[in-house]
């Protein structure tokens, strides 16, 4: 079939019509007329291939990345950034009015970046076997388990493929099998690199399925480190599941430190495998200030940051309230906010490890009245409880920060329900050439 892609969809794939018809096609953008063939039916829309561009779209690009296609992970690189900003304000404010039906708030264009490729600070590589039997290491396909080679990402750190290079030498040269999904068997699953972006330092986590058998890379990491002298941390970590989940809990520290350092809005911060910590850092950074202007702190303010991680945006903010308290479920994050609290100087901050939504009703139990919330939930967004304690504790406003904009809506909508109104919605882009977008909603009590 021929004709052209009129609408962009949430995961950036091309949507036009044929005879009223909807299709759905990956790697076309709005203004393309194409050449497509269908590949799957169903009653009211269906998807196609992409085979031909017969007119391209003002807003095509070449894509940076020769694997852009098949890889999983940049879906709208042929889109020009201007293209790509417009795309993610379109679908914030779509889903804040489709899915939490919000009206009368102040909507503001998204926040770019100045540079959006090698921005990445986290890359996580799996490592299997290609049908020709060599090793293999890059992205998943997209929607798929089956890895596209690539190992100079363009949107991450350029030293991660010589890093992946001497890993994957080593592992050939000395046969060690990469893990298998589908039979269990073989020793490494992934590889996972950490930057500090403002200092350089870089973490290597080897996944593997066994701890007991690390005692087989002591060559690989005295290689790793005679080679990178900005290598400060290479940990094994051990996942034995069968799982999709990339980390195992259990860590073991081969060389170095148990963590790597950067600095964000100031701080030194401690990160370790498990931290959660913004993959982009300037982005992150220019996030969290419209948190603060959002938030209004004065210095004579409680607040409570909720979904916490290591403490990042919280301790950004600590100079300007009297009080901080931190709340995050995962028991390793909340000893990192601690630690970089510590090594900050900030004395105002209680960091509290459990589930958001319980430790918030224990925080009212006990009379805690924050003035400001700030909530960070994962893609999931906040459970409801959470939701119901953060309006019964009254705060003059809330900030809601979400990588997720239809999960972001909906949380609104509950707020809502519980009398606070969005006020202010802006996006900012902390994953260029993908479909995703950070969203910050300011929140104020109706009766203010």
């Amino acid at each position: 079939v021929t004709f052209v892609i009129e609408d962009i969809g949430t995961g950036g794939e091309g949507i036009g019509k044929v005879d009223g018809y909807t299709l759905f096609v990956k790697d076309a953008i709005i203004g393309d007329k194409i050449e497509a063939k269908i590949i799957k039916a169903k009653k009211n829309y269906g998807y196609a291939r992409l085979e031909k561009i017969i007119e391209a779209s003002s807003d095509r690009v070449t894509p940076a990345c020769p694997v852009a296609r098949q890889c999983g992970g940049c879906q709208i690189q042929q889109m020009s950034y201007q293209a790509q900003l417009r795309f993610k304000e379109k679908l914030v404010d779509d889903n804040l009015k489709r899915i939490g039906k919000i009206e009368g708030y102040e909507f503001f264009p998204a926040i770019g970046m100045e540079e959006p490729f090698r921005y990445r600070n986290k890359a996580q590589y799996p490592v299997g076997t290609a049908k020709d039997g060599s090793i293999v290491m890059g992205f998943y396909a997209g929607r798929t388990h089956s890895i596209i080679s690539c190992t100079d990402c363009k949107i991450g750190a350029v030293e991660n493929q010589y890093i992946l290079a001497v890993i994957k030498s080593w592992m050939e040269f000395n046969d060690v099998a990469p893990y298998d999904e589908q039979t269990g068997r073989g020793l490494v699953r992934h590889v996972l690199i950490r930057t500090g972006f403002h200092t350089d330092e870089i973490m290597v986590c080897l996944v593997i399925t066994d701890l007991k058998k690390r005692g087989v890379f002591d060559v690989l990491v005295g290689e790793l480190c005679k080679k990178y002298a900005d290598i400060k941390s290479i940990v094994f970590n051990e996942n034995s599941r069968k799982t999709n989940c990339i980390l195992g809990q259990k860590l073991v520290t081969a060389y170095g430190s148990d963590t790597i350092h950067d600095t964000m809005c100031g701080n030194d911060i401690e990160i370790s495998p498990l931290s959660f910590y913004q993959v982009n850092t300037i982005q992150a950074e220019r996030l969290y200030e419209i948190a603060a202007d959002y938030a209004q702190l004065t210095g004579k303010e409680t607040l409570l940051d909720l979904y916490c991680g290591a403490g990042t945006i919280g301790l950004s903010m600590s100079k300007k309230v009297k009080k901080l308290i931190g709340v995050e479920i995962i028991e390793s994050a909340i000893d990192n906010a601690k630690r970089n609290a510590a090594a900050n100087n900030v004395t105002n901050a209680e960091f509290i490890c459990g589930d958001a939504g319980k430790i918030a009703a224990i925080l009212y139990s006990r009379g805690e009245r924050p003035d400001v919330i700030i909530a960070d939930p994962a893609r999931k967004g906040c459970t409801r409880d959470a939701l119901e304690y953060m309006a019964k504790m009254s705060p003059d406003r809330i900030v809601m920060i979400s990588c997720n904009h239809a999960t972001a809506a909906r949380d609104c909508a509950v707020l809502e329900e519980l009398e606070y109104k969005t006020v202010k919605v802006k996006g900012v882009d902390l994953f260029g050439r993908t479909g995703h977008v950070e969203t910050v909603c300011l929140l104020s009590r109706k009766d203010k």
